[in-house]
């Protein structure tokens, strides 16, 4: 047996020793989580505006009746009322309009919480923290400084953005080539093409400044950059081309039956030209940013609202993802719903962007388009690689 000293000095080094291997352990271990990813529930998180919120969501196709439940298109009918919180909850109310079919919501199968902050009707100042400029927007905070909140909880792994539409004027330009076709019997892509062009460069570089905050934040949550991806996506084309609309362009049947009130030539500019020009420019964003691009412009191909390829409801044709519109109409006077629901993605059109989602978060690297196959619903949904 060791005398007492040479016990204590031997159980004293012992201590030491544990006590250091403890130390480095904890060091280790803080320098990993400032390193990487947060804590929490691994997390997908939507930021944008209402092609990412969910506007239209109530929607499964579109109806000429206007009552009860639409012929089933109508989610919000309750049996005896219309109740938006149905399928919006409490965003109802303030008009973010994040509805249930919601893109993150139907991103299913990826993480273990899937996030909205995407809000109907935002612009790239709604994202930016308040402290670098940002604006509140409906009563709730900047997006970006709502994802501070929500990097701290969560372990965060995609961060799927769709914003610069709002700020490029995308409801005006509609606006304007509807009352073109309705009143003054003229065309609006020549002018409108102007305002773009006038308009994409300021907007891209907001888009950027976005991108940048929302790298900001994640810093600040002790993110590595690798540990995280954010999703850049562009706008599917809500009308289709001239050629493959199923109403004649002379008389009021795109008015009055189709809901879409649109000269072939500006449906031409608008699918081929406007969409393609804002995707190009977020494509090339997407890559200076390192951010993965998300390339939805032929996601509704063949499922626009009056494409050929795609059918109204009626009573003797129920709702359909295979058959029915899975873009909102323009209902100009509100019969249906708010006008601000028009020409967005309905329930089906979201629930396919989701499986477009679920399949980019199953990709790590590389940017992709995603379309749709023909007569199937959002489990026909696939990945081209761009180049």
């Amino acid at each position: 047996m060791l005398p007492s000293t040479a016990r204590g000095r031997r159980w004293l080094r012992a201590v030491v020793a544990g006590a250091l291997v403890f130390l480095a352990l904890v060091v280790a271990g803080a320098g990993t989580a400032q390193a990487g990813s947060g804590v929490g529930p691994s997390a997908i998180v939507a930021l944008g505006d209402s092609y990412i919120s969910g506007e239209a969501g109530r929607w499964r196709g579109n109806s000429l009746t206007d009552s009860g439940s639409r012929d089933g298109t109508d989610r919000a009918w309750t049996g005896t009322a219309y109740d938006p919180a149905r399928v919006y909850g409490t965003t109802a109310a303030n008009g973010c309009h994040r509805s249930d079919s919601a893109e993150v919501l139907s991103a299913t199968g990826t993480t273990q919480a899937l996030i909205n902050l995407a809000c109907s009707g935002a612009t790239t100042g709604n994202v930016f923290r308040a402290s670098r400029g940002g604006i509140a927007f409906k009563g709730e905070a900047p997006q970006a400084d709502q994802l501070a909140a929500v990097a701290a909880s969560h372990d965060v792994e995609v961060i799927a953005l769709s914003i610069g539409g709002n700020d490029l004027g995308f409801a005006d330009i509609i606006t304007t080539c509807a009352k073109d076709y309705i009143i003054y019997y003229s065309y609006c892509h020549d002018d409108q093409q102007a305002v773009v062009d006038g308009k994409i460069d300021a907007v891209m570089a907001n888009v950027g400044k976005a991108v940048d905050e929302i790298r900001a934040v994640m810093s600040g949550a002790g993110y590595a950059a690798s540990s995280y991806r954010i999703v850049l996506q562009s706008y599917p084309s809500p009308i289709p081309r001239g050629s493959e609309n199923r109403y004649t362009e002379s008389g009021w049947s795109r008015v009055n039956t189709g809901g879409c009130p649109f000269w072939d030539l500006d449906s031409d500019w608008a699918r081929d030209s406007l969409v393609p020009q804002l995707a190009d420019r977020l494509k090339a964003l997407a890559a200076a940013k390192g951010a993965q691009f998300l390339d939805l412009r032929d996601m509704l191909q063949g499922r626009e609202v009056c494409a050929r390829a795609s059918r109204l409801v009626t009573a003797t044709q129920p709702p359909s993802a295979s058959a029915s519109e899975w873009t909102r109409w323009i209902d100009s006077d509100g019969t249906q719903g708010p006008v601000q629901e028009s020409v967005h993605p309905n329930y089906y059109g979201q629930l396919a962007q989701g499986r477009c989602l679920a399949l980019v978060h199953a990709k790590p690297t590389g940017d992709y388009s995603c379309r749709n196959t023909a007569g199937t619903g959002a489990s026909g949904m696939y990945l081209t690689a761009l180049s």
